[in-house]
């Protein structure tokens, strides 16, 4: 009996066929993805260490810019990420959840780079210590200011339908990289015999209908009367409820399966609680991509003009017809308080 062997193929040999379809792209965003992947092996052999190397669990002692408690792991994989794209011929700055102002490189290759990346270093850092699934997620644009000049701070002050790219690596079960181009989405799966990120899941397409909802249930009484709707309904369809408090791991799920992933708006965080650039952003590029929705409840989460760096909204996210309903629920409830 024989068995036929499977083709690998690797993060680097498809984003070399990918930019094949496009004679005039020279090569730099398909060069820039294999930075952030190398970045984030190195991340993930850290995590793979944590609890049996000391000094990589636990808290820094340290908040970030928006005052939450950093962890040790969260700082290595903030200053590793910058390390990596600093030295990359194609990347013009960064700009890190972690980190108060966005980074410009102003050495001689990085002034002539075409695009900035966003990120949160580590998303679910609080999961660390009891080994829950992370990951990194990453947003590039085109820049918009000339080209042999640092960028400036209108260069990561774009909305989300301007993105190139954008994606997670999730530090989980195996370690994969999912991301999305306006070619559509696919996924990689780390191979640790080899180190290469190798395809796994062509063309990804969410459900249009799906049967899981993820959301803190634990803060109902904080949630309006639309939310609360729309919980009810989840809960009469006899949709199971799924959270681990990770975007990344929330939202691979989401992906994979199908379902809706929700963090609106309450009576503590008003404006909601995920950032827009680091994270609400790339999640709804990648899922339209795959052809899901992304909303904030009121608006298309890609159509909105950042105002701040670090700015904040509520985000319904996920299979088409469960973020449509949420948010007929969401309007329905606008419509009576109108009244």
């Amino acid at each position: 009996m024989t068995t036929m062997a499977r083709k690998l193929i690797t993060l680097d040999e498809f984003t070399i066929h990918e930019t094949r379809q496009f004679p005039q792209a020279k090569g730099e965003l398909s060069a820039l993805l294999r930075d952030i992947g190398l970045a984030c092996k190195l991340i993930n052999k850290q995590v793979m260490k944590a609890g049996l190397v000391e000094g990589i669990l636990g808290k820094q002692g340290s908040t970030n810019v928006q005052g939450e408690e950093q962890m040790k792991l969260d700082v290595y994989a903030d200053n590793m990420l910058i390390s990596v794209l600093r030295n990359s011929n194609d990347c013009a700055g960064i700009a890190s959840e972690e980190n108060d102002d966005a980074l410009c490189f102003d050495d001689e290759f990085s002034v002539n780079s075409k695009y900035v990346v966003l990120f949160d270093p580590l998303d679910g850092s609080s999961n660390i210590d009891c080994n829950a699934s992370i990951g990194t997620i990453f947003a590039i644009y085109r820049r918009v200011s000339p080209l042999g000049q640092p960028c400036t701070q209108a260069d990561f002050m774009q909305s989300g339908k301007n993105l190139m790219a954008a994606g997670y690596v999730i530090y989980g079960s195996s370690t994969m990289m999912v991301y999305a181009t306006r070619r559509g989405a696919n996924g990689f799966t780390l191979e640790p015999s080899i180190g290469e990120f190798c395809l796994s899941h062509p063309n990804i397409q969410v459900k249009s209908e799906g049967k899981i909802y993820s959301i803190n249930q634990g803060n109902w009484n904080k949630y309006s009367e639309g939310v609360k709707q729309y919980l009810t309904h989840c809960m009469n369809e006899s949709y199971s409820h799924r959270y681990i408090g990770s975007m990344v791991a929330d939202m691979h799920r989401t992906l994979i399966k199908g379902g809706i992933f929700m963090y609106p708006a309450d009576s503590k965080n008003l404006q909601g609680k995920l950032r827009l650039l680091y994270e609400c952003n790339p999640m709804a590029f990648l899922v339209e991509a795959a052809g899901g929705l992304a909303s904030t409840g009121t608006e298309r989460i890609l159509d909105i003009s950042p105002d701040k760096l670090h700015q904040r909204v509520p985000i319904f996210i996920g299979s088409k017809s469960m973020v449509e309903r949420a948010l007929a629920c969401l309007a329905a409830d606008q419509e009576v308080a109108a009244s």
